[in-house]
């Protein structure tokens, strides 16, 4: 299995490959060289691809997936856990790939071409009575692929291109397959690069209007329970599952 981070003038502050060896960091064509010279594992993308990480994931996707089963992941991943006994357990090298390994196994049993991990890295979001969800949220910091899918992520809404492609797959596989016990911990706050690059909060909401006029708002609603606006929206998908 392939693990593919996009990574966009980073080159200081990546972090995936030390809990995952074997990621390759998917850079564009005018930073290559400096990632290279750093020593990590890279893809090439064209440079007109850059500032729109829908349009980044969709080439990635095909072209992984000549090969078989691959994994999208953030490069700024400081840890990949699962929950064990209220604690949290750190997986690094082989024994990171052996359980993302096993998830595949079990996705495919399921059905779902794709499958994501917690987005909540603290204890209160891990309800060990439901350790898998079928129709939540799973976030673009990790995707795995293993079955076929038409699917693809919507380049017109790239600040929201993982909501919707949760609620694209629900839609055409009536499923996508959540891990609730593993999580990620993530380097994110003050990072420079990536989609900080051009994520505004003009462009957060004129996105949100986009995303909601896509599916409705029945869908697609805004949380408004925290003060001030918060980027981040609430999906509602009107199919069985969890």
């Amino acid at each position: 299995m392939r693990i593919i981070a996009p990574s966009y003038k980073r080159v200081k502050g990546v972090l995936t490959h030390l809990v995952l060896p074997e990621v390759s960091y998917a850079v564009h064509e005018f930073e290559a060289d400096e990632y290279k010279a750093a020593g990590y594992q890279v893809i090439v993308i064209p440079d007109e691809l850059k500032g729109n990480i829908a349009r980044v994931r969709n080439w990635i996707k095909r072209m992984a997936w000549q090969e078989g089963e691959f994994v999208i992941i953030d490069d700024d991943i400081a840890s990949f856990q699962y929950w064990q006994d209220s604690k949290a357990v750190k997986l690094v090298g082989d024994h990171a790939m052996e359980h993302i390994e096993s998830m595949c196994i079990v996705a495919k049993d399921f059905g779902s071409p794709v499958f994501g991990v917690n987005p909540a890295s603290d204890k209160g979001g891990y309800r060990e009575y439901t350790p898998f969800s079928t129709t939540s949220y799973c976030s673009g910091s990790f995707h795995a692929f293993v079955l076929p899918t038409i699917c693809e992520y919507d380049e017109d809404i790239p600040l929201k291109e993982d909501y919707d492609y949760t609620i694209q797959l629900c839609n055409i596989h009536r499923i996508m397959l959540r891990f609730n016990q593993y999580h990620l911990i993530k380097n994110d706050h003050g990072n420079v690069g990536g989609c900080a690059d051009y994520r505004t909060m003009s462009r957060e909401r004129e996105q949100m209007g986009l995303f909601q006029r896509k599916w409705g708002r029945h869908i697609v609603r805004e949380d408004t329970r925290s003060k001030g606006y918060d980027i981040n929206p609430i999906i509602k998908i009107p199919i069985k599952g969890v």
